[in-house]
């Protein structure tokens, strides 16, 4: 859709390269693409311009201008994915599209724990879909913690420098697994060292899951559109 717009205002076919892909029914808020044009439009004019030509789901937030040889998926340094179960008897009927509904006992320490053993340097094989074509599983993650607030929400938030397919969901179902007393939180650990999908729990809904935000280092906009 994105492509169809900027053709509107190119007069020609523009490519643009997204920073990641996201599964069918999972929500990006902090999605970013780059692509280059050969009109000459300012980023607050290309904001308004494509956001009066795309549907209403879809809503362009910022543009900066960055160097030539900047690329929205190589360039990418760090993503952060979020993660939100709704955790009561009763699913809130406007958060039906956006978080994973669970009802009965949850040990949210137990997962809280069980989050925070997933940080660190190691081969996430144990997480990713069977058939994956990454060419290695070891990941870096800095941040994996878990969180409830008192109207059942619970969410749990993960960043590092890249991600296998499914991975996040997969994390989260075997989080679920913990929470409901059917593995201790040290299972976490015990499981990444299997590196085999079939140990760990099953992969959460899609609809559960945003990627939050898209950083790039070093990388320096010359301008910004908020």
């Amino acid at each position: 859709m994105i492509e169809n717009a900027l053709r509107e205002l190119d007069g020609r076919d523009v490519t643009v390269h997204g920073a990641g892909r996201t599964d069918a029914g999972v929500h990006a808020m902090g999605q970013v693409a780059s692509f280059s044009l050969e009109r000459d439009m300012t980023p607050d004019v290309i904001v308004r311009s494509l956001n009066s030509k795309l549907p209403d789901e879809i809503r362009i937030l910022s543009a900066d201008a960055v160097p030539a040889e900047f690329h929205a998926r190589f360039n990418a340094t760090s993503k952060t994915y979020r993660y939100r179960i709704w955790h009561a008897a009763v699913l809130n009927p406007f958060e039906r599209a956006y978080a994973w509904h669970i009802f009965g006992p949850l040990d949210i320490s137990g997962m809280a724990e069980a989050a925070g053993l997933v940080e660190g340097r190691h081969d996430f094989a144990a997480f990713q879909t069977v058939g994956g074509t990454s060419s290695t599983t070891e990941r870096v993650i800095s941040t994996s913690r878990l969180t409830a607030d008192e109207t059942g929400l619970v969410t749990y938030e993960i960043a590092g420098n890249g991600f296998l397919r499914h991975m996040v969901r997969a994390i989260v179902g075997t989080l679920v697994e913990v929470g409901r007393g059917r593995q201790r939180p040290a299972w976490m650990s015990d499981v990444i060292a299997s590196r085999d999908r079939a140990l760990a729990g099953k992969t959460a809904p899609a609809h559960g899951l945003f990627l939050v935000r898209v950083d790039y280092g070093d990388v320096e906009f010359t301008s910004h559109v908020a």
